[in-house]
């Protein structure tokens, strides 16, 4: 149930009217759950750099999630930030949009997926979308040009229905 409510307020949440404060309180709900399952540490500046992550639908870049933080903890510099952003990739929790330097929270966090990113270059939001189909068809070509795959990631630049009208 969790889970599908994250993906219900977060598909093309950027466009739909929805209240981003339970957007936010179901991912940190789901983020608590996860990391008490795995038996690691959540801890205050983790929560609040992932809250910061969530509070836009748009990838925020580590300096935007400083600044931020840095209103309610003074002491926060750069390696904070890092040191938080890295734990929260570790878990599955956020992902880093490569193609922009900046973060995006996971709606799929705690499911086993590879995702693929739709990145409106009108309005700036970024849609993580799952394509098994497409995940494996990118699996069977690298098999017949016997590529090893290290990582993926799947970046898709455009427009988002909104901005294309």
């Amino acid at each position: 149930m969790l889970y599908h409510l994250l993906m219900t307020n977060r598909t093309n949440a950027a466009h739909k009217a929805h209240d981003h404060e339970a957007c936010i309180d179901t991912a940190l709900a789901r983020a608590r759950a996860l990391c008490d399952d795995r038996g690691v540490q959540l801890t205050p500046i983790r929560e609040k750099v992932l809250a910061i992550v969530w509070k836009s639908h748009k990838p925020v870049g580590a300096y935007e999630v400083l600044d931020e933080l840095a209103r309610t903890h003074k002491a926060a510099r750069p390696p904070t930030v890092y040191r938080a952003l890295d734990f929260l990739i570790g878990e599955g929790l956020i992902h880093k949009i490569e193609s922009l330097n900046a973060y995006l929270g996971c709606g799929e966090a705690g499911v086993p997926h590879t995702s693929q990113f739709l990145i409106c270059r009108d309005c700036g939001t970024a849609e993580e979308i799952v394509d098994p189909a497409l995940d494996k068809a990118l699996d069977a070509a690298a098999r017949r040009a016997r590529f090893t795959v290290e990582r993926k990631v799947i970046e898709i630049a455009g427009l988002c229905a909104r901005c294309a009208h």
